[in-house]
């Protein structure tokens, strides 16, 4: 990071900027990744051992991905770290075939394409999974996709070539067994990307994108998994990457405080130190005791994924969820406010951080969804005894 990675996140602008292109894959990139690969820091969030990696434990991995949160534009992509990639690579993993793991998990793994996750549609309340209405429907020996799907992350990469589309093949069947998940590659004809989504103004190198699937036909060797089993699939692969998005925001927070202290060490008001002043002080302490708070609780819970898996440890990811990307906000928003005008320009980037960390309130499930989840477990015990 030292060394290599803080130093290119100038060279990375400065490329950015000289192509006009607001997704452009700029060379430093490239030339982080071979780093990496060369100290073989590559894949580290796969837990399973590889040619590719050596196999870390959610408890393993956890305080690497919150280092990476420290570069959030560069990191992560350098190490092959980068959602939505690392979910779909678990998805494969898990549930591919011999043949799609050839076509696709392999080039994912060495870093030579992207992919993108298609769940979330504009028409439904997409935080409840089972209300998506995408079809997949069987003619054949082919599906047939057709549905709008938004907020695609990574979709917008001229570098992405695979589209992993969760619909439904039997919306007749029980509630969490009608959905599937297809293979679907991007150029496929029918595949429409209708616009990027910007972020409080802010165009993701990678995209957030709206797509419309027109008759769009795969061969049914494009199924992942089994039909029926897209929501099962969907949980399994959310667990560790809630894990790595909260430890990534809390590296996030980490950076957002050094900021802060840097700029208050350095500016003078009212004839002394921003450093000085009591409240800068406590904003100070807060934002420490809050970070701490939350690694320990992610922590805890990427050390249980790994001890009674996801299901076992399904509401400490929840109260991760909803910790993590809160306490993170409130420490970029200290930040901000120390840095003054300075702080809502792009010549720091708190306000881009901002705007990241506010999307992840919804991503992966809304503040909401998670609480209720926590509560219900909750009150759960008490009911129990209610009822005895």
């Amino acid at each position: 990071m030292d060394r290599h990675v803080y130093p290119a996140e100038s060279v990375y602008h400065e490329q950015m900027a000289a192509s006009g292109d607001p997704h452009f894959h700029p060379p430093v990139i490239e030339e982080l990744k071979a780093e990496a690969r060369r100290r073989r820091l590559w894949n580290l969030f796969l837990p399973h051992e590889t040619q590719w990696t050596d196999g870390l434990s959610n408890l393993d991995y956890a305080p690497l991905a919150e280092i990476t949160g420290h570069s959030i534009e560069l990191a992560p992509e350098a190490l092959n770290c980068a959602a939505p990639d690392t979910g779909n690579m678990e998805l494969l993993t898990l549930f591919g075939t011999a043949a799609q793991k050839e076509q696709w998990l392999y080039p994912l793994l060495e870093g030579e394409i992207r992919s993108a996750y298609a769940m979330t549609e504009p028409a439904v309340a997409s935080s409840d999974a089972t209300n998506i209405e995408c079809r997949i429907e069987r003619r054949g020996d082919d599906y047939v996709i057709n549905g709008r799907k938004w907020w695609i992350s990574g979709a917008a990469s001229h570098r992405c070539r695979l589209l992993i589309v969760m619909g439904k093949t039997d919306p007749s069947a029980p509630r969490y067994v009608q959905q599937s998940m297809v293979l679907v590659p991007i150029d496929t004809p029918g595949v429409t990307v209708v616009r990027n989504l910007p972020v409080f103004g802010y165009a993701d190198r990678e995209g957030h994108c709206e797509i419309v699937f027109e008759d769009v036909r795969v061969p049914v060797t494009n199924l992942l998994g089994e039909e029926g089993g897209g929501f099962a699939m969907a949980q399994a692969r959310l667990g560790p990457g809630r894990i790595h998005h909260c430890m990534r925001c809390i590296g996030i927070a980490e950076r957002a405080l050094e900021l802060m202290c840097r700029r208050v060490e350095s500016r003078v008001a009212f004839g002394k130190r921003l450093a000085e002043q009591g409240v800068i002080q406590e904003w100070i302490a807060d934002s420490r005791i809050e970070i701490e708070q939350a690694r320990l609780l992610t922590l805890k819970t990427a050390w249980l994924m790994d001890t009674v898996g996801n299901k076992g440890a399904a509401i400490e990811v929840s109260a991760i969820k909803v910790v993590a990307p809160n306490i993170a906000l409130r420490v970029v928003d200290r930040a901000i406010q120390a840095h003054g005008g300075g702080g809502v320009s792009d010549d720091f980037p708190l306000a881009a951080m901002w705007a990241g960390l506010r999307t992840l309130r919804l991503a992966d499930g809304p503040d909401e969804v998670h609480r209720r989840q926590v509560a219900r477990r909750e009150l759960g015990r008490y009911e129990e005894q209610r009822r005895a």
